[in-house]
């Protein structure tokens, strides 16, 4: 059965990957909106890790609201959310068997409830996967730290191929490096180089 994992190049997206490739053949998915070429870090990844890796190009008319509610609530949590459910959307009508993210137990955002993961899969007749939900933050970092190869820095400074980094581009370009400061708190970010 085909999967299509969404793919970060980050920790989560990259085992939840190695984790359902024993059941599925995976590809990876890197959704944007072509406002910058990040989605070559997780191209990269990809290649590293020795995963397919296809491009999902996400509606550009999606980032813009997503900066807007950035914008209005002050900080990333429903902009991202709303970019994270496009994406499953877009990943779900592009014919696999079952898409997959790496979204965790205690994740905060993105999250998929129960009735939006059943909704996702009765609308478009496929399987929706989160093969983390069950793992906390701590349990993935050691599971991370013996199987692959992992630069973790400021968000700012990783290069990575989330909805973040575009919506930054954005956001940025429209009301000047400011607002990041304004709206993202500091946070660490996660990429693979390599298995180890």
């Amino acid at each position: 059965m085909r999967l299509g994992v969404l793919y970060s190049g980050g920790k989560d997206s990259t085992l939840a990957a190695v984790l359902l490739e024993r059941f599925y053949d995976v590809t990876l998915l890197t959704a944007h909106f072509g406002i910058t070429d990040d989605w070559k870090h997780a191209r990269a990844t990809a290649r590293a890790t020795d995963f397919p890796f296809e491009r999902l190009q996400l509606d550009p008319g999606v980032a813009e609201e997503a900066v807007d509610r950035i914008r209005e609530d002050g900080f990333p949590r429903n902009g991202i959310q709303l970019v994270h459910q496009h994406a499953l959307e877009r990943a779900a009508e592009e014919g696999y068997d079952a898409v997959a993210d790496g979204t965790r137990r205690d994740d905060r955002v993105p999250t998929v409830s129960r009735a939006q993961a059943q909704s996702l899969e009765d609308r478009h007749g496929i399987d929706y996967i989160a093969p983390l939900s069950g793992f906390g933050r701590t349990a993935v970092d050691r599971i991370v730290e013996d199987t692959f190869d992992v630069t973790v820095g400021p968000s700012e400074e990783i290069t990575r191929a989330d909805y973040e980094a575009e919506l930054r581009a954005l956001l940025v370009e429209a009301d000047g490096e400011a607002a990041i400061d304004e709206c993202f708190p500091d946070h660490e970010q996660t990429h693979v180089t390599d298995l180890r």
